[in-house]
C-alpha cells in the first residue's frame, strides 16, 4: 500500500444540503491526512451498501491491491410517518457492518439518523459535531489497524 490511502466516499444526497456538509467535514478530514479520494453518488442511503460492495469489485489499479482502501458511508434519515425509517436505518446499517466483517474493510459510518432537521443540522454541520469529519477519521483509523496487522498486500 502507498502512503496516502485511497479512500471512496458512497454519499446520498436525498437531503442535499445535509450530505453536502457530511461530505464536506470527510473531505477536510482525508486532505488533511493527505489521503486521495473519489466519490459517488446513490440514490438514498439503502443503496451505499451496495455501490461499496461493487467498488470492493472494482478493476485493481496497482498490483494485486483493491482500488479503495477504505470507505466513507454518508447521509441522512430523517423519521418520517411511517416504518420506512427503521427499514432504511437498520438494514443499510447491518448491510455495511456485514461487509466490513466480513471483507475486513476500513469503513467510516457517517449516516446520521434523526428525528428532525434540526438534529440532522446539528451532526452534520462541519462548526458543530462534523459527522462526516469524524467518519473519514474512522475510516482512517480502520486502515492504520490493518496496516499495523498487516492485512495490506504488498
Amino acid at each position: 500500500m502507498t502512503d496516502q490511502p485511497h479512500i471512496l466516499i458512497v454519499a446520498s444526497p436525498y437531503y442535499a444540503h445535509i450530505t453536502a456538509e457530511l461530505v464536506r467535514g470527510a473531505v477536510a478530514r482525508l486532505e488533511a491526512a493527505e489521503a486521495t479520494w473519489e466519490q459517488f453518488s446513490v440514490p438514498g442511503v439503502f443503496e451505499i451498501p451496495a455501490a461499496i460492495a461493487m467498488a470492493m469489485r472494482a478493476p485493481e489499479f496497482q498490483g494485486n491491491r483493491r482500488r479503495f482502501d477504505g470507505y466513507v458511508a454518508l447521509g441522512c434519515v430523517i423519521r418520517g410517518e411511517t416504518t420506512h425509517y427503521d427499514y432504511v436505518c437498520g438494514e443499510s446499517a447491518r448491510a455495511l457492518q456485514d461487509l466490513a466483517v466480513r471483507h475486513c474493510l476500513a469503513l467510516g459510518y457517517g449516516i446520521v439518523t434523526v428525528e428532525n432537521e434540526e438534529q440532522a443540522r446539528e451532526r452534520a454541520f462541519v462548526d458543530r459535531r462534523d459527522k462526516g469529519g469524524d467518519a473519514a477519521a474512522a475510516c482512517l483509523a480502520m486502515i492504520g489497524i490493518k496496516r499495523d496487522l498487516n492485512l495490506f498486500p504488498r
